[in-house]
This record gives C-alpha cells, structure tokens and sequence, in this order.
C-alpha cells in the first residue's frame, strides 16, 4: 500500500541516519477517501491523500521550531497489514503498526524554498498565506536524493 508521511525536513535527515520513519499518523487512499470522491481515478485519491498530509506536516512545523520552514511529505510502499485505517474526519487517515524502514520511501514531496515565507505566515494563522500553499505544488524528489533537498 502507498502510503503518505508527514514529515519536516529534520524527520527526513533523522529517518536517513536511523534507518527508518516514524510518524503519529499517515495517509493513504482508504475507502471513505474513495466513497468521498466516488467520480476520481486512483492519482487523484493519491493526490488528496498527499494534501492532507501536507497539511499534517504544516502542523508539525508548528511543533517543531527549528525545523527548515518547508512541508515535507514521504511516499513509502508498506504492507497492507501493517495500516489500521482510522475513523476521524480526515477520511485518508492511517496508523501504522511499526516505524516504516528508510528502504521503504519512495519519495518525497516538498515545498520550494521559496514557499517558506508562506509557511511561516501560514503559522500565524494568516488565512492568505494558507491559500497560497494550498495552490502551490509540492516538488518530488526521488529516495536517492533525500539528503540532497534544497531548504
């Protein structure tokens, strides 16, 4: 099963010397995210899943101060047993039974650098900025590169 992280970048630079990444919870395509959107194929349920755990991320930016200011997302492929799907109001929540090994991620998803000042607003509660992140695109980046994203 794809699953989706929400991370900060020092989540990724901890999980690269660790070996593996830990989360409170994850996101997938589960079926009350496909009965919520019953008309969009299975890239557009990825495509929610990964927002709403760009929005987790935001949340722990707001958690973690000396984090580079950018929402990160990690793409991993687990086994099925290993995610319970939730009942919560996020209907792509997940919990996973175990930390997912670094071998696992696929990618990640991150904001530009330039995305930053609009995180940091985002923060503050400035609804504007909010707006903004919503319409920018997160930048993929292969698992081989990891170590290497811009912040």
């Amino acid at each position: 099963m794809r699953i989706y992280l929400p991370v900060t970048l020092l989540d990724v630079d901890l999980a690269g010397t660790s070996g593996a990444v830990e989360v409170e919870r994850a996101h997938a395509v589960t079926p009350a995210l496909r009965e919520l959107f019953p008309d969009e194929d299975d890239e557009g349920l990825e495509y929610a899943a990964q927002l709403a755990a760009a929005d987790d991320s935001l949340e722990l930016l707001g958690r973690t101060a000396d984090a580079p200011r950018l929402r990160a997302v990690l793409s991993a492929d687990v086994d099925d047993a290993a995610v319970t799907v939730l009942d919560e109001d996020v209907p792509s929540v997940v919990a996973l039974s175990a930390p997912v090994p670094w071998t696992a991620v696929v990618c990640a998803l991150v904001d530009e650098p330039a995305a930053a000042d609009d995180v940091v607003a985002a923060l503050t509660q400035d609804e504007e900025a909010v707006e903004r992140l919503d319409d920018r695109d997160l930048l993929w980046y292969d698992a081989t590169e990891l170590q290497t994203i811009p912040r």
